[in-house]
């Protein structure tokens, strides 16, 4: 079985229940540990009754340190200091032989386990950026990603959860400062410091806004296929990161500031859109009213020098008319 954990609120429960359902189609074997970050998302989350989740409220498992730091921080910077004191909680209370932490705003197209079964006897599996040359952001943000972090709960595992839960604990901010970043910056160095530490070579581990313009994709059936353009190299869409998606009004979605192409547009969000839609549809059905996601509006359209192309979709679910726009 895979055990895994995630964190999100209210806000981001569609997103969260999307990849918790993309999971349960992908993932013949697993259990996820959901830390709901207000007491809504626990209350909606609790009337769900997922049969593969575990459901853990801030009241369960925030500390006294915990809650010492909380007000130090802003909201996005504590999910970011608890992320590594999520991992630890689930090893610790319910013995787990390892868990993998998620990033709420994933979705699966294959199973998993593909990626753990790469990393062999290793303790630790962490994913490279990746980056697309003309974005890399390496210096500032990182090489590795924290969206699919895997641990083993041995002694190498646990060697390297704990230096990294203590460091957040001490300064997780979103700001560079001395070499640091948030969360992210501090596994720079681990594949030098620490024994068992494994990278991610599956390219469908890790696909993102930030590299996707890397790749083309093809479809077989619900099977994903991406190429390489630089080397030729296929590989399986194992999971997708939607970074900085957002619904906007009155019906629509933003999907960030990095040229998409109409096949990735069309083969890699359109999935994503539909299953928040569906999403939203049995919360509904379930009786549970409300927004379950932030929305934003939709920027003036104006022209201007040195501004970035983005992309948004309008129109019914299932209608995908791509609108650009030229925002400063």
């Amino acid at each position: 079985m895979l055990n895994f954990c995630t964190l999100f609120n209210s806000l981001y429960l569609t997103r969260g229940l999307a990849m918790y359902e993309s999971l349960e189609q992908q993932c013949p074997d697993f259990h996820l540990y959901i830390f709901a970050f207000d007491d809504r998302c626990h209350q909606t989350l609790t009337a769900l009754r997922l049969p593969k989740a575990t459901v853990i409220s801030l009241s369960e498992f925030e500390d006294e340190r915990l809650l010492t730091i909380k007000p130090t921080r802003t909201p996005g910077e504590y999910c970011w200091t608890c992320t590594p004191a999520t991992i630890e909680y689930c090893l610790e209370r319910y013995q787990l032989p390892s868990c993998t932490y998620i990033d709420a705003d994933l979705l699966f197209f294959d199973d998993p386990g593909i990626l753990v079964k790469e990393m062999g006897n290793k303790s630790v599996l962490i994913t490279d950026h990746r980056y697309t040359p003309v974005y890399d952001q390496t210096a500032l943000s990182g090489r590795y990603c924290v969206q699919f972090m895997f641990f083993r709960n041995d002694e190498n595992g646990r060697r390297v959860l704990t230096d990294w839960k203590e460091s957040c604990f001490e300064w997780c901010y979103k700001r560079f400062e001395d070499g640091k970043f948030g969360d992210q910056k501090y596994l720079d160095y681990w594949m030098d410091r620490f024994e068992g530490v494994h990278e991610l070579q599956h390219l469908g581990g890790g696909v993102a806004p930030w590299n996707i313009q890397q790749y083309t994709f093809s479809q077989q059936g619900e099977t994903i296929t991406g190429t390489e353009t630089a080397t030729g190299k296929q590989f399986g869409l194992v999971f997708y990161h939607y970074q900085d998606y957002k619904y906007c009004y009155p019906k629509g979605c933003f999907l960030g500031q990095y040229p998409i192409t109409d096949e990735q547009l069309k083969i890699i969000y359109k999935p994503y859109i539909h299953a928040l839609a569906k999403v939203d549809k049995q919360l509904q059905a379930a009786g549970l009213q409300g927004t379950f996601h932030e929305m934003m509006e939709i920027p003036r359209y104006r022209r201007s020098f040195g501004t970035k192309l983005k992309y948004y979709f309008k129109g019914r679910v299932g209608e995908f008319f791509r609108r650009s726009y030229i925002t400063g």
